[in-house]
């Protein structure tokens, strides 16, 4: 009888922490309505243009072949006429030196020496490179000493770099839209209340190609690409030429459940998580972007499953690129 009770306390516990959860995720995405709708965005004056752009994931959850690293996370490479751009550092859960980002880096011939600007686009762990940096608000390239250039670091909340690197501490909190350079942009923070993760203030990469349009960069797409879009049609007047990175969606599909797609499932929502996304937010974001009739778009495996994007490839057909770490983009 007394071990009943116990149990009856726990569920009971469970459940009120449940409840409180709900009630906060409502508030939370509420406030997050109110924040994004009440947001002047004027265009950028700055007309500044690329000629030339090619971009090279570095780190994923699938690769082009086994001589790379894979893991959940992301961290792309972005070369910009004569300027290198990373975005984001993956995650590193193995907590390792050298880095998964810095294995593959030297794979495919890159440095952190020739880096001019690091771009996060939110403080999650799996982009911060690691948990330990979620949780301080810190950044870690890999668990040692790496030499780096001269990098300006932009981030939409502050951040401070890890004690294996504290010459990083050039850092711009990013979270109104920014110019980077000519041609280079952030579009600025757009606010979304997760379950579990809370607050989430996210940012994304916009470049201008000269004579093609504008290219989105995207982590991991918690703002939702409607509002991605429409935020960058309110910076812009050019045409959105491509679309790559992370939209999370992580679908559950019978036959392809994991304990990691149930937990993206479950934090990857503003509501709670028996109310996470479905097939329908997949045909939602696809139909958001074919009505901008960009030439290529391609999502990231590290958080939408292989429904999601079987989905984007069957709508998007020769449109669609796979990112996949090693295999370089060319704009």
């Amino acid at each position: 009888m007394c071990v009943l009770f116990i149990v009856l306390g726990v569920i009971i516990v469970l459940f009120l922490l449940y409840l409180i959860q709900v009630k906060k995720v409502n508030k939370g995405r509420q406030r997050a309505e109110e924040v994004y709708r009440n947001t002047v965005i004027p265009k950028f004056e700055d007309k500044g243009s690329l000629k030339k752009l090619s971009i090279l994931p570095l780190i994923d959850s699938k690769s082009l072949n086994d001589d790379f690293r894979t893991e959940n996370g992301v961290s792309y490479f972005a070369s910009a006429d004569d300027k290198n751009i990373l975005l984001d550092l993956g995650f590193n859960r193995k907590k390792e030196h050298p880095s998964p980002l810095l294995w593959n880096m030297e794979k495919l011939g890159k440095s952190f020496k020739n880096i001019d600007f690091l771009v996060f686009s939110h403080a999650h762990l799996d982009h911060l490179g690691g948990m330990k940096e979620h949780k301080t608000k810190t950044f870690s390239i890999s668990q040692g000493v790496t030499e780096t250039g001269d990098i300006k670091v932009y981030a939409p909340v502050p951040l401070k770099a890890s004690a294996f690197n504290p010459q990083l501490s050039n850092i711009t909190v990013s979270k109104e839209p920014t110019v980077i350079m000519p041609g280079v942009y952030t579009i600025g923070c757009i606010p979304r209340h997760l379950f579990l993760m809370g607050n989430t203030e996210e940012q994304s990469l916009a470049f201008r190609i000269e004579g093609k349009g504008i290219v989105l960069l995207i982590g991991c797409g918690h703002q939702t690409i409607q509002r991605i879009i429409e935020r960058t049609k309110m910076l812009f007047d050019e045409k959105i030429y491509a679309i790559f990175g992370g939209l999370h969606l992580p679908i559950l599909n019978k036959g392809n459940v994991s304990l990691l797609s149930l937990v993206q499932y479950a934090v990857g929502s503003d509501y709670a998580p028996h109310q996470g996304l479905s097939r329908k937010d997949v045909y939602d974001a696809i139909e958001s972007i074919k009505a901008e009739n960009p030439k290529y778009v391609g999502i990231s495996p590290h958080d939408s499953s292989d429904f999601s994007i079987n989905a984007f490839k069957k709508a998007f057909g020769d449109k669609y690129v796979d990112i996949n770490v090693g295999q370089v983009i060319n704009l």
